[in-house]
């Protein structure tokens, strides 16, 4: 019987919809593990849901996740968004944010994984995040189309009121306030929400969502785009930031076009998420989105690179390097592999709901699915004629595979083509589907080794639903 594949990207289950996802190692009993915070999408016809929950990984394997429950509800009942967590000393502590982003609540545990309790009423706002300097000192963060921040006393509620700075870097115009602060628009590396800080390498780095509003035409984005987790530096907690640059993007696969364009291949979404580092490695947490709107978001998870140039600028992303030297960054792609750094073993079976790549846009999408079971898999539906679906990356080993199977199903007749490295790469399979039948499989014309890109290319008058697929030695 084979293995159903079951930590990817998104990391955790597929029925599993937690955004916002600020990630933190924590030891506690004598264990290293990295756990997550986020948000709850469970109201599945808006944003967020009344608890959260928290999930964890042992930091040597983030494809092992294990639930610990429902850590928090709203003291009034009411809609949570993001939140964050920190530990001082031998006590954690949650930044709730209830009535929707409206009040937020510090409570704390002793254990990372809750319950939190003893929650007190702060002057925090939106999106609140927290750093725990070396020294012990605390600084918050937050906003909405405008940040905040401040250091905290030591009850980690309260904030300090002599260290109040507001707009520590620019920000977005506000299309839904008419009284939003225009002062510190920056229409080129505008704060949108999501603050997340952390220190590097010595280092402030402010990560945030940012809410482009010009164009951006070699990531295909030409309207405002807040699919964005970007990043400011400073050498001070609170104020002295400089440009970063962007670190990951939600939008899929960015297809490079003859024009020099690039093109989205997966429906972005609003984005918020962290840094961690674990290992020696850095990774970026952010979400996606599933079905048709915002409300059934996914935690994704991508390797990023860290470097500090000889001018004292902290590059994160995708580097490049002249002479050893980091000179730019870019975003890191959005992939379907997260954690499994070496691509995802190509002889389980793999949910079609792990796919970075859906094109074209807004026709095909994952379908959300919320039954908590082992091996539930969230399809890809309203496949039509043209429709390609792509997964990167997969590994195949050092001895090729003979065959591709696939479970589906399809209304009237379709092709599927089998491409490698690229939606427009080399066929290695081909199989006709026809209504009634729900497992289709076809020998490779071609061998696969190593760590490869996989795209399902869809053809005909019919519609189908892709569920899963395999390959076969």
């Amino acid at each position: 019987m084979k293995d159903i594949l079951k930590s990817a990207n998104p990391y955790l289950p597929l029925w599993e919809h937690i955004p916002d996802g600020e990630p933190r190692v924590f030891e506690w009993g004598g264990e290293k593990r990295l756990y997550v915070y986020g948000s709850h999408d469970t109201e599945r016809s808006s944003y967020c849901g009344r608890d959260y929950v928290v999930w964890s990984a042992p930091v040597d394997d983030l494809t092992d996740w294990t639930y610990h429950g429902v850590c928090y509800t709203a003291t009034d009942g009411s809609i949570l968004y993001a939140p964050d967590v920190v530990q001082k000393g031998d006590t954690f502590y949650l930044y709730a944010a209830e009535g929707r982003g409206a009040k937020i609540m510090a409570a704390s545990s002793k254990n990372p994984a809750g319950p939190f309790e003893n929650p007190i009423e702060t002057k925090l706002g939106f999106d609140p995040g927290v750093l725990v300097d070396d020294d012990g000192k605390a600084y918050a963060f937050w906003g909405f189309c405008g940040c905040y921040c401040a250091e905290l006393e030591d009850d980690m509620a309260t904030i300090k009121e002599e260290t109040f700075r507001a707009h520590p870097i620019g920000h977005v115009p506000d299309p839904w306030n008419k009284n939003a602060d225009t002062a510190h628009i920056d229409l080129r590396d505008a704060f949108f929400e999501a603050s997340s800080p952390r220190k590097i390498g010595g280092k402030y780095v402010y990560v945030y969502s940012k809410r482009y509003v010009t164009p951006v035409p070699e990531l295909g984005v030409y309207e405002p785009n807040n699919g964005f987790l970007s990043y400011k530096w400073s050498d001070s907690p609170l104020e002295g930031y400089q440009d970063g640059g962007d670190i990951s993007f939600n939008g899929g696969e960015i297809l490079k076009l003859p024009d020099g364009t690039g093109q989205q291949t997966y429906r972005w979404g609003n984005n918020h998420g962290g840094l961690v580092e674990i290992n020696g490695q850095w990774y970026i947490f952010y979400h996606r989105q599933t079905g048709t709107d915002e409300f059934a978001r996914q935690g994704m998870i991508e390797p990023v690179d860290i470097a500090i140039g000889k001018d004292g600028k902290i590059y994160i992303g995708d580097i490049t390097y002249v002479g050893g030297e980091p000179v730019s960054s870019k975003p890191v792609e959005m992939t379907s592999s997260g954690a499994n750094v070496n691509g995802i073993d190509a002889y389980k079976i793999i949910s079609a709901g792990y796919a970075c790549h859906i094109s074209p846009l807004h026709q095909a999408y994952v379908k959300p699915v919320y039954e908590q079971a082992d091996g539930v898999s969230a399809p890809v539906v309203n496949i039509k004629g043209g429709t390609t679906v792509g997964f990167r990356y997969l590994q195949f080993g050092t001895n090729s595979p003979k065959t591709v199977s696939v479970s589906a199903r399809v209304k009237g007749q379709m092709t599927v083509r089998v491409r490698v490295d690229s939606y427009r790469g080399k066929v290695v399979a081909e199989f006709e589907m026809k209504e009634g039948d729900i497992a289709f499989s076809a020998l490779l014309t071609s061998g696969i080794i190593g760590r490869r890109a996989i795209y399902f290319e869809f053809s005909g008058e019919g519609e189908a639903e892709f569920s899963s697929f395999t390959f076969d030695r």
